[in-house]
């Protein structure tokens, strides 16, 4: 953050300096004045010593979002100008970019501009659906109304993540440690042996030849393996984030992954639905809500069935149309939408569609974590065994010569 050198007169009337390290010009100047100091100079130091160093990974977290949004629909709640509540949370938050975002916020708003305005000028911390709404929301004059269902949004959204995430996490680790496992027994435990072996001429297993085959390609070559894994990642991240038919093809594979891929599918459809009826009771058009659902639900074959669906809008058929005839959307929902539209009740049954998916990920989520460790645990007992009954068979023979 920056630094700001100041001189002035503190409680005492002794002349006082130092420096205050602030997000802008106000915050020090209030920092100062909290601290009894009637200042006669402030100024930033502009040096390289005072350069403030960005990495290009800083970033808000998503829960930090969510707790900022459950504590700004608190304070409006509680009857707290939008403009107190700003500089209340600025002051308040530990993210740096955060912070200096609502600091810079809270000098727009009292200059004139409205809160989503304000907001859309930071568009790498506020999503689409958090300013929509919030233009809604100042539009029909339901401010608090609209925070309330971000935030419950957002937690409902972070929960989803949260559970996904861990389903994901915990076979990863176990799979690492696994590959770790077997990788240390075979260039570290079984090479100690191999000279053994070699020494006494015995007739080796055929299991025994092929692992200590394998023990050598592995310590004669980990580099084109190390090169090959890094050049398969660079290979991942290009198709993923540069081009359109990459990700498509990257984002079909993973919902085609047995287990995994359903699983991903229903938390995607829970975004999905979520996002839409969240956007349509604010009563965000139905185009745009269907275009930012589109750039934020995180799939792209799920996206171009979004796109299908607003295309179909144009022609004046219905959202479900499209829906109804692709495989990764399932009857259950393109059925449900359809009731709505016909009904009238659209972000009603959006709704009991998230509420439906959001438990199915958790209990699915829950079922995958108890199957995979006993497959994982069964999986290396397996693998470790097999080496260890590889050393053991000639070593037996080794014995029995000797005896």
């Amino acid at each position: 953050m920056p630094v700001f050198q100041y001189r002035g007169r503190n409680r005492k009337g002794e002349i006082v300096k130092g420096k205050v390290t602030a997000v802008n010009h106000r915050e020090a100047v209030g920092q100062l004045k909290e601290r009894g100091i009637a200042i006669r100079t402030i100024e930033e130091l502009k040096g390289i010593f005072y350069k403030e160093i960005k990495f290009g990974f800083d970033k808000v977290k998503y829960k930090q979002l969510v707790i900022y949004i459950r504590q700004f629909s608190t304070l409006i709640k509680a009857g707290i100008t939008i403009v107190d509540a700003t500089k209340i949370l600025a002051q308040q938050t530990e993210n740096k970019l955060l912070k200096r975002a609502l600091y810079d916020m809270e000098e727009e708003i009292q200059a004139g501009m409205s809160f989503s305005e304000a907001a859309e000028k930071h568009r790498s911390i506020f999503p689409p659906i958090f300013i929509n709404m919030m233009k809604a929301g100042e539009a029909g004059g339901q401010m608090e109304e609209i925070l309330e269902r971000l935030a419950v949004y957002f937690e409902k959204q972070n929960t989803t993540k949260q559970k996904l995430r861990a389903a994901m996490t915990y076979p990863a680790i176990l799979g690492a440690i696994s590959i770790g496992v077997v990788v240390f027994m075979l260039t570290v435990i079984l090479p100690r042996f191999a000279g053994m072996f070699a020494s006494f001429g015995s007739d080796l297993p055929p299991i025994t030849k092929f692992l200590l085959n394998l023990s050598g390609f592995f310590q004669g070559s980990w580099w084109v393996w190390l090169i090959l894994i890094i050049l398969i990642g660079f290979a991942f991240y290009y198709l993923k984030t540069r081009t359109k038919d990459g990700t498509y093809w990257i984002d079909y594979a993973l919902l085609r992954i047995p287990l995994f891929g359903k699983i991903l599918q229903k938390a995607i459809l829970a975004r999905m639905t979520r996002t839409l009826s969240s956007l349509f009771s604010a009563t965000v058009p139905v185009m745009q809500s269907l275009t930012i659902v589109q750039k934020i639900v995180g799939n792209e074959v799920i996206s171009r069935v979004l796109h299908q669906s607003k295309m179909s809008l144009e022609q004046g058929k219905s959202i479900a149309e499209p829906m109804k005839e692709h495989w990764a959307i399932p009857v259950f929902v393109s059925r449900m939408i359809a009731i709505g539209e016909q009904s009238g009740t659209l972000d009603y049954m959006l709704d009991k569609i998230a509420e439906f998916y959001e438990a199915e990920v958790e209990q699915a989520t829950e079922q995958l974590k108890s199957l995979l460790e006993p497959i994982l645990i069964v999986f290396l007992a397996v693998v470790v065994g097999t080496i260890v009954a590889a050393i053991a068979i000639p070593m037996f023979d080794i014995f029995n010569h000797i005896q």
